[in-house]
């Protein structure tokens, strides 16, 4: 977990090791959006592409599926990592998630970044706090060590 912000033209820098992970795998192109309208995503694009042949051939519960991809369609957009490590954050995502001006926070998951207001950290927090042993236990007992 990894603090970072918004810079006054809505680029958010990328820590280093992230950096070096993109420029290990090549991914120039990228693709930052939301999935739930709370937390921003990013993804290198050969793993959003992914998803979206998984979206295309979702039959379980379609209107989910075509619900999740206009939400990351309206809200996304692609975008590149620049020389600094900065990518830009388009105007709506930025205004929707009320990302500008206050301390975020980002981190790896599944193949892609989050990027976390600070309320939805403090949310996330307090709740993996209040099962943290009984979580930790489940996993053990399945083999996590």
């Amino acid at each position: 977990m990894h603090d970072c912000q918004l810079d006054d033209k809505g680029r958010l820098k990328l820590p280093s090791t992230f950096q070096q992970f993109l420029i290990s795998i090549a991914e120039k192109k990228l693709f930052v959006t939301s999935l739930d309208r709370r937390i921003a995503r990013i993804y290198p694009i050969s793993v959003w592409r992914e998803n979206e042949k998984l979206i295309e051939a979702f039959r379980d519960r379609p209107q989910s599926a075509r619900n999740v991809m206009f939400t990351a369609q309206d809200l996304g957009a692609d975008a590149e990592m620049d020389s600094q490590g900065r990518v830009l954050f388009n105007t709506t995502l930025r205004r929707d998630l009320d990302l500008g001006n206050q301390p975020l926070h980002i981190y790896v998951h599944g193949g892609h970044f989050e990027v976390l207001t600070e309320a939805i950290y403090q949310e996330r927090r307090q709740l993996a706090s209040k099962a943290v042993a009984d979580d930790l236990e489940l996993l053990e007992r399945a083999g996590f060590k």
